[in-house]
């Protein structure tokens, strides 16, 4: 008997089980618990979910007559409308590029198209720039984080952020910034490493390249450690990493 009950009421939800060919009548509305800005509209027996936004876009008031055809043009706004609230929750959070948007909205099942539609609002609204996005990863990993320009390049492909874009972003980023930053991270591996100069030479330049750094930039600052510890020249021949 429940479970009778149970797809009953399911079936009350569905505008599919709406009848067709008449004016519905808006009977109530109840603000829903626990769900901001939302709000439950019966007619009669039927009974849709919507958000305010939308509500008051369609005017949806009680006595308000609607046809189902305009029921469901509501029901696919109030779906935008849905899509565009969580991904503002999720940008409350943190910064976002386009394509981790589009990942977790996709999660909580949207159509591609209502994902699509409240991507290109929060970009029209500046709350999602890939451009910008990837100018603030590359300088905070570069000159903060002290990555270099693989290992950033690579994070933000992850991201979905275009081949263009980063390539602009890398830009911006002076030389002299990566080099920095290679010199103090590879300056505390190289006094953290013990034995042969060789042994060190090899430990901290492996170090570096893992982090992303060039090969030429990593030469240079492993030639640069072993001045600063006043050994000979000679160990800074025939080294190189690629």
């Amino acid at each position: 008997m429940q479970m009778e009950e149970l797809h009953r009421q399911q079936e009350m939800t569905d505008i599919n089980h709406f009848p067709d060919g008449m004016d519905l009548e808006i009977t109530a509305i109840e603000r829903q618990p626990k769900q901001k800005g939302r709000y439950l509209i019966s007619f009669g027996e039927y009974t849709l979910s919507i958000h305010e936004d939308v509500m008051i876009k369609y005017r949806m008031l009680k006595g308000n007559l609607f046809t189902k055809q305009e029921l469901e043009e509501i029901i696919l706004a109030d779906e935008k409308q849905r899509a565009y609230v969580q991904a503002l929750k999720f940008l409350e959070r943190k910064q976002r590029t386009r394509k981790e948007l589009a990942d977790r909205l996709r999660e909580k099942e949207h159509a591609q198209t209502v994902i699509e539609h409240a991507l290109e609002r929060l970009e029209k609204e500046g709350l999602i720039n890939d451009e910008l996005y990837a100018k603030q990863w590359a300088e905070q990993r570069i000159s903060s984080q002290r990555k270099g320009r693989a290992w950033v390049k690579q994070e933000l492909r992850q991201k979905g952020v275009d081949k263009t874009v980063i390539s602009e972003a890398l830009a911006e980023v002076s030389q002299e910034q990566e080099y920095e930053s290679c010199l103090v991270v590879g300056r505390k591996k190289w006094n953290q490493t013990h034995g042969e100069v060789m042994d060190r030479k090899r430990k901290t330049g492996a170090f570096l390249m893992r982090r992303g750094f060039s090969g030429e930039q990593v030469r240079q600052v492993i030639n640069q450690l072993i001045r600063e510890t006043g050994e000979s020249e000679e160990d800074m021949e025939h080294f190189s990493f690629e």
